[in-house]
């Protein structure tokens, strides 16, 4: 396998990072959507006599879910293209210094916040702990289907248990949000 796609697989080499290099790869999603908010792009519009909830700046809303669907479709297709050229130089199934995967799973519970999760810095800091809390639980338990998927050969098979965990941890999210806030 050429070195620029070990590092791109191994997310420029936070798949070696122990211990639980899952959790490393886990990361950059949620620090570039806490970025994204920092920088003003979660910036809601505030109730007004039409609309009587926050809400979304309809602009900020294509920026934040762009930028996370370019991570997410970048680090998928990095899985299933270098995934079984991954496992025979890793010589393992899944191997744990492939994050690339973890990386596309955790973009999900970070999309589609309603705006009233992110109206405040401290609600943006909760929900978005919560999304990586949610996720990595999800990617470690592995409900079914995605012990079972994860068997699927190449790359798809280290994908595809990682996206069942995000779509997980996004209705986790998601319903945590409807109940608390």
């Amino acid at each position: 396998m050429q070195r620029p796609r070990i590092d791109l697989i191994t997310v420029f080499g936070l798949g070696k990072m122990r211990p639980a290099s899952g959790t490393w790869g886990s990361l950059p999603p949620v620090l570039v959507a806490a970025l994204l908010l920092a920088v003003g792009l979660g910036q809601t519009s505030w109730p007004d006599s039409t609309n009587p909830a926050p809400h979304w700046n309809t602009l900020y809303w294509v920026i934040y879910h762009g930028v996370l669907l370019t991570i997410f479709i970048f680090f998928s297709a990095a899985c299933l293209s270098q995934g079984t050229a991954a496992e025979a130089h890793f010589r393992e199934k899944d191997p744990s210094n492939v994050v690339a995967d973890e990386v596309a799973g955790q973009c999900l519970p970070l999309m589609f916040l309603p705006a009233v999760a992110i109206d405040t810095t401290f609600k943006a800091a909760i929900t978005l702990v919560l999304a990586f809390l949610a996720f990595r639980i999800m990617d470690i338990v592995k409900p079914w289907p995605a012990g079972q998927l994860q068997r699927v050969p190449g790359g798809l098979g280290i994908l595809i248990d990682d996206l069942f965990a995000g779509i997980y941890a996004l209705v986790i999210v998601q319903v945590c949000i409807a109940i608390t806030m």
